[in-house]
């Protein structure tokens, strides 16, 4: 269960060995073993870091039956198999008598076996099938987040903590010292920053990190999450990566630029000769993105709150198709060619569990290229100005419009359901289902307002 060659003395791989290493020349105290539950929550096992070679070489036992999604009460035992690759050090918890360091796991049951319901597992299946095909995926996410005040006793709330707009500086954008933070922080953790940016509305931040292949990116979404609300949290602010916080002004998406490379390292998606840049290979997959589109926004899209987001007239994407120039389409390309060469999927937000999204949008592409989908002419007239008989004459689709339907769509479709595999695709159908149908149960204040006194 160890990963990589054991070497001959200590059972350990050289990279197991480099992270004790590590642990000793950085003086850190404790280890946390991090994983994902099936909704995306992080949760981790504290261990103390003289434990970290029995980690690596034997696992470490955790109740399976406690987690979101895994497993009944009498299959509980399950292992944490810590990826040495992950291994980072939490500059929030280092000081001068020792730190914390994280290290992502997998998850392993009774025997020994990668758990199918492991959300990190699942994008590794994907992941396998893309290799098989002769591709390695590498995905380049843009997540977004708003920073709230707190009240006097401590409890979010949705004040904005400036009033900055796209692209502002201080002092509208009081943030910039908090975003700074972050930027250390993630870098210190061995992130890449490309770029950060106040957004649209007030409140709002973007911080873009290079691209990486897919199972990483999913690590570093993960990781980015926990940092901002750190961080935030230590500056006496809420961070919230809730995709529609507050009515009527923009939320907070996840644009997701992805491409495939082929086994000689050449960017597949790329053709200079092409209007877009773009290979058949390119086309194909984003055929199977657009046509399996409305079952795996239920994983990209994953709470009530993520379709208040998905409505015209707030820069996010409703409609199923694609374009170079406007943003009102599920699909944009962006001007790019040679290892460049990619497009971006608009619709995920940030409340998506990354394994589980990757996962979903990967499959549904490479399905595209198995039975060689055409994902039909760029439209580039802006189709949030189409009405429906419009729409309909070009062929184009909406994106389910609540969770109800996009569950639905999940079950309707088999493609999506098997990446997910039969244990994910039940337990999350399961959960979602409760979570839309307790919504319908419940009353909202707008409901109060609207109707208390007319009727």
């Amino acid at each position: 269960m160890t990963n990589g060659n054991p070497d001959s003395d200590g059972g350990l791989t050289p990279s197991e060995q480099a992270v004790l290493d590590d642990i000793e020349e950085q003086n850190i105290d404790f280890l946390r073993l991090q994983f994902t539950d099936i909704l995306g929550t992080v949760k981790n096992v504290s261990i103390p870091a003289h434990q970290a070679k029995k980690a690596f070489t034997e696992g470490i036992y955790f109740d399976g039956s406690s987690i979101e999604g895994f497993v009944r009460i009498q299959e509980s035992d399950m292992r944490l198999d810590p990826d040495p690759d992950t291994f980072a050090v939490l500059p929030w918890r280092s000081n001068g008598e020792g730190g914390s360091a994280r290290l992502i796991c997998d998850v392993v049951d009774r025997e020994g076996n990668a758990f199918d319901g492991g959300p990190r597992q699942v994008l590794k299946s994907v992941l396998d099938q893309a290799a098989e095909m002769g591709y390695t995926v590498s995905i380049g996410p843009e997540p977004e987040f708003f920073l709230f005040e707190k009240d006097e006793d401590g409890n979010a709330t949705t004040r904005p903590h400036d009033t900055g707009g796209y692209f502002d500086l201080a002092p509208k954008d009081l943030a910039s010292d908090i975003r700074r933070e972050i930027i250390f922080t993630l870098e210190d953790m061995g992130f890449e920053i490309e770029a950060s940016h106040h957004e649209v509305a007030d409140g709002q931040h973007e911080i873009n990190f290079k691209y990486d292949d897919a199972l990483t990116a999913a690590d570093n979404i993960a990781t980015f999450r926990a940092v901002v609300r750190a961080v935030a949290e230590q500056n006496d602010i809420h961070a919230t990566f809730m995709p529609k916080p507050i009515g009527e002004i923009n939320g907070s998406g996840m644009h997701s630029h992805i491409s495939l490379f082929d086994e000689d390292g050449n960017n597949a998606f790329a053709d200079d000769g092409d209007e877009f840049n773009l290979s058949e290979t390119a086309y194909q997959f984003m055929g199977g993105v657009l046509e399996h589109a409305p079952a795996f926004t239920a994983v990209t899209n994953p709470t009530v709150n993520s379709y208040k987001r998905l409505v015209p007239g707030y820069e996010a994407p409703v409609y199923i198709a694609w374009s170079d120039v406007n943003r009102s389409a599920l699909i944009r390309v962006p001007d790019a060619a040679g290892v460049s060469a990619r497009f971006e999927i608009r619709s995920p937000d940030p409340s998506c569990n990354p394994y589980l999204a990757l996962a979903a949008v990967i499959a549904s592409g490479l399905d595209g290229i198995e039975r060689s989908v055409d994902p039909g002419s760029s439209v580039r007239e802006d189709i949030y100005e189409f009405d429906e008989a419009k729409r309909a004459e070009y062929g184009i689709d909406t994106l389910p419009g609540s969770l109800g339907e996009a569950v639905t769509a999940l079950e309707n479709d088999e493609v999506v359901s098997d990446a997910l595999g039969e244990h994910v695709a039940e337990k999350f159908v399961e959960a979602k289902r409760q979570e839309f149908g307790e919504y319908k149960a419940s009353v909202s204040e707008w409901e109060e307002e609207r109707y208390l006194e007319t009727f």
